[in-house]
């Protein structure tokens, strides 16, 4: 199955960069490329991509504000970030406006391309160090209203304790571990929290996590 994306970046050179590296993949094709926010929203709503791969600081409408338009528009369009800094604010407020990750734009060939496919399976990314302190920083410093999703006893006591442990950052045979169940369970746990609360993938749920005070930012 061919992965379509399309590249959204206000330098010519970095698109090209990224144009090259994903078009050397047999399942992975470019179908766009966009210098701003809107052109994005433009090509997205025509060529219906898989992935996005969206810069965040960008002329006439920034990532942030694309990213809340396509993923509205587009449910199973799936967004990944590219920023310059690890610590990017900008990154948090897309995280919310529906991206499912983010990577610094001096990732590795491997590591982009690898990005691309797991956000293009539905998964999110958020192993990562960096993201853990990205949430770290900014979801335990920021007063927000409630996000419009379930209230966490809707699940399983089980199904919490899998909330809690994905919040955490624990992949899926940790858990396992954790939970002393099969990884077939795991998935199972974790495709019941993002269905019962309304929840787009791991990204998000770390977020709800942390909002609901479910878990803390580290050093609280």
């Amino acid at each position: 199955m061919t992965i379509r994306v399309l590249v959204v970046d206000d330098q010519t050179l970095v698109r090209a960069g990224f144009r090259m590296i994903l078009e050397a993949q047999p399942d992975l094709e470019i179908v766009g490329e966009a210098g701003d926010g809107a052109e994005a929203v433009e090509l997205a709503a025509v060529h219906q991509p898989d992935v996005v791969l969206m810069d965040i600081r960008m002329p006439r409408m920034d990532g942030v504000a694309a990213t809340r338009t396509i993923t509205a528009a587009q449910p199973a369009t799936r967004v990944l970030v590219l920023t310059t800094f690890d610590l990017d604010e900008y990154v948090y407020e897309a995280l919310l406006a529906g991206a499912s990750g983010f990577l610094l734009k001096d990732v590795g060939r491997e590591g982009l391309v690898a990005a691309v496919r797991v956000v293009a399976a539905g998964d999110a990314l958020l192993a990562p160090s960096v993201t853990r302190r990205l949430l770290d920083d900014f979801v335990g410093s920021r007063a927000r209203p409630p996000a419009r999703t379930q209230a966490p006893d809707v699940l399983t006591a089980r199904e919490f304790d899998t909330l809690t442990l994905l919040a955490q950052g624990l992949s899926n045979p940790q858990m396992a571990e954790q939970l002393v169940v099969s990884e077939h369970t795991v998935k199972t746990h974790v495709s019941n929290v993002f269905h019962k609360l309304g929840l787009r993938d791991r990204v998000h749920a770390v977020i709800y996590a942390y909002e609901r005070g479910i878990v803390k930012p580290t050093g609280e």
